[in-house]
Protein backbone atom coordinates (compact mmCIF):
# COMPACT_ATOMS: atom_id res chain seq x y z
CA UNK A 1 0.00 0.00 0.00
CA UNK A 2 1.12 3.47 -0.49
CA UNK A 3 0.49 6.51 1.98
CA UNK A 4 -2.33 8.17 -0.54
CA UNK A 5 -4.29 4.65 -0.20
CA UNK A 6 -5.24 5.90 3.37
CA UNK A 7 -7.01 8.40 5.76
CA UNK A 8 -3.36 9.56 7.48
CA UNK A 9 -5.50 10.55 10.94
CA UNK A 10 -2.41 12.72 12.96
CA UNK A 11 -3.04 13.15 16.14
CA UNK A 12 -0.96 16.08 17.86
CA UNK A 13 0.90 16.58 21.04
CA UNK A 14 -1.31 18.80 23.87
CA UNK A 15 -1.88 22.05 22.52
CA UNK A 16 -1.24 21.08 18.91
CA UNK A 17 0.83 20.83 16.44
CA UNK A 18 2.44 24.49 15.75
CA UNK A 19 3.56 25.53 12.01
CA UNK A 20 7.29 24.29 12.81
CA UNK A 21 6.28 21.08 13.99
CA UNK A 22 6.60 17.76 12.00
CA UNK A 23 3.26 16.91 12.00
CA UNK A 24 1.53 20.22 10.12
CA UNK A 25 5.02 20.04 7.86
CA UNK A 26 3.48 16.55 7.27
CA UNK A 27 0.05 17.55 6.96
CA UNK A 28 1.03 19.89 4.27
CA UNK A 29 2.92 17.12 2.49
CA UNK A 30 0.34 14.09 2.89
CA UNK A 31 -2.63 14.36 0.61
CA UNK A 32 -4.94 12.18 2.40
CA UNK A 33 -3.97 13.44 5.95
CA UNK A 34 -5.57 15.77 8.20
CA UNK A 35 -4.96 16.91 12.01
CA UNK A 36 -7.58 15.19 14.87
CA UNK A 37 -8.12 17.06 17.92
CA UNK A 38 -10.53 17.55 20.61
CA UNK A 39 -12.38 20.64 20.32
CA UNK A 40 -10.13 22.14 23.06
CA UNK A 41 -6.34 21.17 22.27
CA UNK A 42 -5.59 22.78 25.53
CA UNK A 43 -7.18 20.43 27.64
CA UNK A 44 -5.73 17.12 28.62
CA UNK A 45 -9.24 15.21 29.38
CA UNK A 46 -9.13 11.91 28.36
CA UNK A 47 -12.62 11.32 27.42
CA UNK A 48 -12.22 14.46 24.76
CA UNK A 49 -8.81 12.98 23.10
CA UNK A 50 -9.80 9.49 22.91
CA UNK A 51 -13.60 10.56 21.65
CA UNK A 52 -12.08 12.92 18.58
CA UNK A 53 -9.57 9.56 17.74
CA UNK A 54 -12.84 7.50 17.34
CA UNK A 55 -14.92 9.88 15.90
CA UNK A 56 -12.30 10.56 13.28
CA UNK A 57 -12.33 7.11 12.31
CA UNK A 58 -15.50 6.10 12.00
CA UNK A 59 -15.54 9.11 9.70
CA UNK A 60 -12.82 7.13 7.46
CA UNK A 61 -13.59 6.63 3.69
CA UNK A 62 -10.45 4.76 3.53
CA UNK A 63 -8.25 2.65 5.74
CA UNK A 64 -6.67 4.05 8.59
CA UNK A 65 -3.07 5.03 9.44
CA UNK A 66 -2.72 7.03 12.75
CA UNK A 67 -0.01 8.83 13.12
CA UNK A 68 0.21 10.38 17.03
CA UNK A 69 2.83 12.26 18.76
CA UNK A 70 2.95 13.11 22.51
CA UNK A 71 -0.59 13.10 24.43
CA UNK A 72 -2.05 12.08 20.50
CA UNK A 73 0.35 8.91 20.36
CA UNK A 74 -1.31 8.28 24.09
CA UNK A 75 -5.00 8.78 23.01
CA UNK A 76 -4.54 6.62 20.04
CA UNK A 77 -3.41 3.85 22.17
CA UNK A 78 -6.12 4.76 24.41
CA UNK A 79 -8.91 4.67 22.03
CA UNK A 80 -7.50 1.41 20.18
CA UNK A 81 -9.71 -1.26 21.88
CA UNK A 82 -13.39 0.98 21.35
CA UNK A 83 -13.36 1.69 17.26
CA UNK A 84 -14.99 -1.35 16.46
CA UNK A 85 -15.18 -1.84 13.22
CA UNK A 86 -13.15 0.75 11.67
CA UNK A 87 -10.88 -0.18 9.33
CA UNK A 88 -7.10 0.61 11.18
CA UNK A 89 -4.14 -1.03 9.29
CA UNK A 90 -1.21 0.78 11.60
CA UNK A 91 0.00 3.00 14.00
CA UNK A 92 3.22 5.23 14.24
CA UNK A 93 3.21 6.57 17.82
CA UNK A 94 6.17 8.84 18.06
CA UNK A 95 7.46 9.95 21.81
CA UNK A 96 4.34 9.01 24.22
CA UNK A 97 4.66 10.04 27.75
CA UNK A 98 4.68 6.93 29.97
CA UNK A 99 2.58 6.33 32.87
CA UNK A 100 4.34 9.00 35.20
CA UNK A 101 4.75 11.62 32.24
CA UNK A 102 1.50 11.21 31.49
CA UNK A 103 0.25 12.27 35.08
CA UNK A 104 2.40 15.69 34.94
CA UNK A 105 0.90 16.29 31.32
CA UNK A 106 -2.69 15.04 32.06
CA UNK A 107 -3.29 14.76 35.49
CA UNK A 108 -5.86 11.99 36.12
CA UNK A 109 -8.49 10.41 34.05
CA UNK A 110 -5.97 8.71 31.59
CA UNK A 111 -4.89 4.93 31.36
CA UNK A 112 -2.36 3.25 29.09
CA UNK A 113 -3.45 -0.36 27.70
CA UNK A 114 -1.30 -3.15 29.07
CA UNK A 115 -2.18 -5.34 25.98
CA UNK A 116 -1.24 -5.85 22.22
CA UNK A 117 -2.84 -3.22 20.29
CA UNK A 118 -5.05 -4.27 17.87
CA UNK A 119 -3.24 -3.61 14.62
CA UNK A 120 0.30 -3.05 14.00
CA UNK A 121 2.33 -0.54 15.59
CA UNK A 122 5.73 1.47 15.61
CA UNK A 123 6.78 3.07 18.86
CA UNK A 124 8.84 5.62 18.35
CA UNK A 125 11.30 6.51 21.41
CA UNK A 126 13.37 9.35 22.71
CA UNK A 127 16.45 8.45 25.43
CA UNK A 128 16.24 11.77 27.08
CA UNK A 129 12.77 12.76 26.07
CA UNK A 130 11.05 14.53 29.75
CA UNK A 131 7.67 13.07 30.07
CA UNK A 132 9.06 9.31 29.10
CA UNK A 133 11.77 7.28 30.22
CA UNK A 134 12.72 5.29 27.45
CA UNK A 135 13.34 1.79 29.51
CA UNK A 136 9.28 2.69 30.34
CA UNK A 137 8.92 3.07 26.53
CA UNK A 138 10.22 0.20 25.48
CA UNK A 139 7.82 -1.78 28.33
CA UNK A 140 4.77 -0.45 26.65
CA UNK A 141 6.04 -1.09 23.27
CA UNK A 142 6.40 -4.34 24.21
CA UNK A 143 3.24 -4.91 26.09
CA UNK A 144 1.39 -2.86 22.54
CA UNK A 145 3.01 -5.50 20.50
CA UNK A 146 4.96 -2.35 18.64
CA UNK A 147 8.26 -1.89 17.13
CA UNK A 148 10.55 -0.05 18.99
CA UNK A 149 12.70 2.59 17.06
CA UNK A 150 15.02 4.38 19.34
CA UNK A 151 15.54 7.85 18.72
CA UNK A 152 18.62 8.23 20.48
CA UNK A 153 19.15 11.43 22.53
CA UNK A 154 15.94 13.16 21.09
CA UNK A 155 13.64 15.11 23.71
CA UNK A 156 10.32 15.15 22.72
CA UNK A 157 10.62 15.03 18.78
CA UNK A 158 9.39 18.64 18.77
CA UNK A 159 10.64 21.57 16.53
CA UNK A 160 11.91 22.53 20.23
CA UNK A 161 14.34 19.73 19.80
CA UNK A 162 15.17 20.39 16.49
CA UNK A 163 12.82 17.59 14.61
CA UNK A 164 11.08 20.52 13.09
CA UNK A 165 10.87 19.17 9.16
CA UNK A 166 11.61 15.49 10.94
CA UNK A 167 12.47 13.56 7.34
CA UNK A 168 13.89 10.70 9.23
CA UNK A 169 10.40 10.23 10.73
CA UNK A 170 8.48 10.66 7.41
CA UNK A 171 11.47 7.87 5.61
CA UNK A 172 10.92 5.22 9.12
CA UNK A 173 6.78 5.68 8.29
CA UNK A 174 7.29 5.28 4.61
CA UNK A 175 8.84 1.79 6.07
CA UNK A 176 6.51 1.14 8.34
CA UNK A 177 3.83 1.82 5.42
CA UNK A 178 5.80 -0.82 3.10
CA UNK A 179 4.96 -3.76 5.84
CA UNK A 180 1.33 -2.96 5.75
CA UNK A 181 -1.18 -4.57 4.03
Amino acid sequence: MRISDFNVLIVPNLGGAGPDDWPSRWLAKLSTARIVMPADPRSPNASAWSGAVAEAAGGATRPILFVGHGLGAAAIASAAFGLGGADVRGAFLVAPPDPAGLGRIAGGGWSLPRAPLPWPSVVVASRNHADSDYRVSAELAAHWGAELIDAGDAGGLDAESGHGPWPEGLMRLAGFIKTLS
